[in-house]
């Protein structure tokens, strides 16, 4: 009977016409998919390694989910929607009922997907429904940082409404307890942007911080969590105070992510908090312009896949430790 440490991991190859494809199979042939399942269509694969001038290792373990039009490179087709999803579900399923011990996921077009007819506003809410996650939360992490969100696929004139003390709490006990069990840190710091510029200075540029979430955050202190804030993003984002976080964590998309992606695109993975499973994500898109070309950096599917491997690792051993 395989162990819960042998279990493989599950890397979906994403979107058919993105350089998804691509990513698998150059990692492949640097030797970066051990004791990994890849989920996707076997055609697409075998077509997208020949134009790229490769082959199919004889050693890459595939789960084949057709698409309808596997010749799709750089053209995305709302006919491979259905098989796209169905990649997702393989993947969820597995994971769910302990085949793997995590998964990965290639980049997806949300366009196109709800071109399809398909309500889709990204994996991180996709996996939430189909897991039962009341609450998911989406964190990227570099080797230097880690930045968390309270809300993500938002408009920005929505972003205020969304915030409430109720979601900042439970969103930053989320993150403690995932640092806790799937990253293994003891006590974790959590670092907390405020709203507004300045963080509402003092209520004469909003008054989100003084009514919500400096009472969420002082609730937080009094239950034990080890949270700072609410702090001026401009201040919070630089080196003093940074370098004794475990994490940042923003109010909006575009408060944290275009730092962490400035200070590592590329090399750093995007991670959903709050699930029953495990999973991590490539930190850019399905950059269709260069599918099939052999340009694509394998960086970040490189990141994601030792992020998943190190917090199943994590979550067994402190698994083990609670009993």
């Amino acid at each position: 009977m395989m162990t819960a440490s042998h279990r493989p991991i599950a890397l979906t190859v994403g979107e058919p016409a993105g350089i998804g494809p691509d990513l698998v199979l150059q990692l492949a042939h640097q030797g970066g998919l051990s004791n990994t399942v890849i989920i996707g269509d076997t055609r697409l694969l075998a077509q997208r390694a020949a134009r790229l001038g490769l082959t199919l290792p004889d050693e890459l373990v595939i789960r084949n989910v057709p698409v309808d039009d596997p010749n799709v490179c750089g053209a995305p087709s709302t006919a491979n929607v259905a098989g796209v999803i169905r990649m997702l579900d393989v993947a969820i399923d597995g994971c769910l009922h302990g085949e793997f011990a995590a998964m990965v996921t290639g980049p997806l077009h949300k366009g196109i997907i709800n071109d399809a007819g398909v309500q889709f506003s990204g994996h991180t809410e996709y996996l939430a429904e189909r897991t039962g996650a009341a609450m998911p939360v989406m964190l990227l992490a570099s080797s230097k940082l880690r930045v968390a969100l309270i809300t993500t696929h938002l408009p920005l004139r929505d972003v205020s409404d969304a915030i409430s003390g109720e979601r900042i709490q439970q969103i930053c006990r989320i993150i403690d307890q995932d640092l806790r069990s799937k990253f293994g840190l003891q006590s974790p710091r959590l670092l907390v942007c405020g709203l507004n510029p300045h963080a509402g200075e003092g209520g004469h540029l909003g008054m989100e911080e003084i009514e919500i979430i400096e009472p969420a955050l002082n609730q937080l202190r009094e239950a034990g969590l080890k949270v700072v804030g609410p702090l001026p993003a401009d201040t919070l984002f630089t080196e003093k105070y940074l370098k004794n976080a475990d994490v940042a964590v923003a109010m909006y998309h575009d408060q944290g992510l275009p730092v962490l992606k400035y200070q590592g695109f590329g090399q750093a993975a995007n991670i959903t908090l709050g699930l029953p499973i495990i999973r991590t994500s490539v930190d850019h898109g399905t950059a269709f312009d260069i599918a099939g070309t052999g340009q694509a950096d394998i960086g970040s599917l490189k990141v994601a896949l030792e992020q998943a491997r190190l917090m199943s690792a994590s979550q067994i051993a402190s698994e083990l430790d609670n009993g």
